[in-house]
């Protein structure tokens, strides 16, 4: 009997070795709540990794030296699943087992965390049985469904998400003085604020995931499922866009909550992340096919997924910058000439948002690609930017507090007027985004930059200065080459 060649073993070793090695990481998971010895966690990552490592490689293994491609593929895809079982309901229940254990006087940031990852944890699970289901159904309509770009970069992150939670879950302070000790200890000190940031990057894939699926195969799968009944396909697929919607409030929130707590940082990243949502949303419908009307009906004034994106971006872009603005700037010495309260600046901003946001909704004669005055999303953007920036240098700066706190002021008070001035016309930066490729890699390298640097606050008014002055040039475009691109300036308008 031939002997079966090495790349095969290795492709059998990478594909099929990766639960045993998670299996063992519980094991020792089970072994660090218990005993709470730091070799035992030390232990545990290592296995972690060396299970990201091959999850990593053992595709292009079973790709290239697997007898059965496809088999090999499928084998691959089952183990992926077998190990997410196994490995984030560990991470939920280990950082839950930190604040118990390990931080016992732990802050209140940190037990929203644990309860943010096992919201992660949930979605993942929920995600591959989505996935699985949706494979299944299509398979038997047609050929196996091909991984999108979404999808492809879940499945490469999953892992290394999962091995980073594992470290900072179920971390040992005072171990061995040992190098590998020191690395995976630096792992399970990482700040909240940057497991944030990674998580919710994390979460927005994982729905991008889900979104793919339903944009290739949804529409196979709905009329299955619906019979054909088109009205009960829209209000079954609305729920996705929906979900995102009510993200972003909740990120806006989470950012009123932050700015309590006195982080201005991270309650300024929060709405960034709201504004991404916010995309998302309007992306995830128009993908889907909600924004246009039933076939032989007139499109409808109002509906639930308009009305909750209204009320979305009322709280994240109109109060909540509003409000952090007041509990920033309201909270130092007088900054203000002639005895001018910061709150009547910051209602006035509020109602600014507000009235646009109307505005925005009753608008019978919508310019494709365009918004008439600056949208809210920029405005909150631009407003926080300033407010970081008061914030930060106040501290470094005490004897120019009331120049920020001018400065801050004039730009609350200039975002609420530029944006209700609705004969000037601002580029949709979201659409502008997916038509060219360049400058969504220019601003995503801009917000990295500015997100590990000490310039968060400059780099991201700046860059909201230059939209500020974009109309200068998108003026002179024709809302006509837009059309092609654009179905409809209402975001969402048609989601039922």
């Amino acid at each position: 009997m031939a002997s079966t060649p090495l790349s095969k073993k290795i492709t059998a070793l990478l594909v099929y070795g990766r639960p045993p090695l998670v299996f063992c990481g519980m094991l020792c998971a089970l072994a660090v709540m218990w005993f709470h010895h730091p070799v035992v966690y030390t232990l545990g990552v290592v296995l972690l990794f060396v299970s990201m490592s091959f999850d990593l490689v053992d595709g292009w293994f079973a790709a290239r030296f697997g007898s059965h491609p496809t088999f090999a593929h499928l084998a691959d895809r089952i183990m992926d699943k077998i190990v997410y079982a196994i490995i984030f309901p560990v991470v939920a229940v280990g950082m839950m087992w930190r604040l118990a254990y390990i931080q016992p006087r732990h802050e209140t940031i940190d037990l929203l965390h644990a309860l943010f990852v096992l919201v992660i944890c949930v979605t993942v699970l929920i995600r591959d049985a989505f996935a699985h289901f949706i494979r299944w159904f299509t398979m038997g309509k047609g050929p196996e469904p091909e991984n999108s770009e979404f999808t492809r970069l879940r499945t490469v992150v999953a892992a290394p998400v999962a091995a980073l939670l594992y470290a900072n879950a179920f971390y040992i302070p005072e171990g061995p003085p040992s190098k590998l000790y020191f690395w995976i200890s630096w792992l399970g000190n990482i700040p909240v604020k940057w497991l944030f940031v990674i998580e919710i990057l994390f979460l927005v894939i994982n729905f991008g995931s889900i979104a793919a699926y339903l944009r290739k195969y949804g529409t196979t799968f709905m009329d299955e499922l619906c019979l054909g009944n088109e009205r009960l396909r829209r209000k079954i697929l609305s729920v996705l866009p929906n979900g995102l919607t009510v993200f972003n409030a909740l990120m806006g929130l989470l950012a009123l909550w932050f700015a309590y707590q006195d982080r201005i940082r991270e309650s300024f990243l929060l709405l960034i992340g709201a504004a991404v949502f916010d995309k998302l949303d309007g992306a995830v419908a128009r993908r889907l096919g909600l924004t246009e009307p039933l076939p032989g009906t007139e499109a409808p004034r109002f509906t639930l997924g308009g009305i909750l994106d209204d009320i979305s971006d009322g709280i994240s872009f109109c109060i909540v910058p509003a409000w952090i603005y007041y509990i920033v700037v309201g909270n130092q010495e007088p900054v203000l000439p002639m005895g001018i309260p910061t709150g009547a600046v910051a209602l006035f901003y509020a109602a600014a948002g507000i009235a646009r946001l109307i505005y925005f909704t009753i608008d019978t004669s919508p310019i494709p690609g365009f918004f008439k005055g600056m949208p809210t999303p920029a405005g909150a953007i631009l407003t926080t930017s300033a407010i970081l920036i008061f914030s930060q240098y106040t501290s470094d700066f005490p004897d120019q507090s009331k120049t920020l706190g001018l400065f801050a002021t004039v730009v609350m008070i200039s975002a609420g007027i530029l944006m209700n001035v609705y004969p000037v016309r601002y580029l949709h930066i979201g659409r502008f985004m997916d038509q060219k490729a360049w400058f969504k890699r220019l601003s995503i390298c801009l917000l990295t930059i500015a997100v590990i640097s000490p310039y968060l606050g400059p780099i991201c008014f700046f860059y909201l200065i230059g939209y500020v002055l974009s109309p200068l040039y998108t003026g002179k475009l024709l809302p006509d080459r837009q059309k092609s691109e654009v179905r409809s300036q209402k975001k969402g308008n048609l989601r039922h």
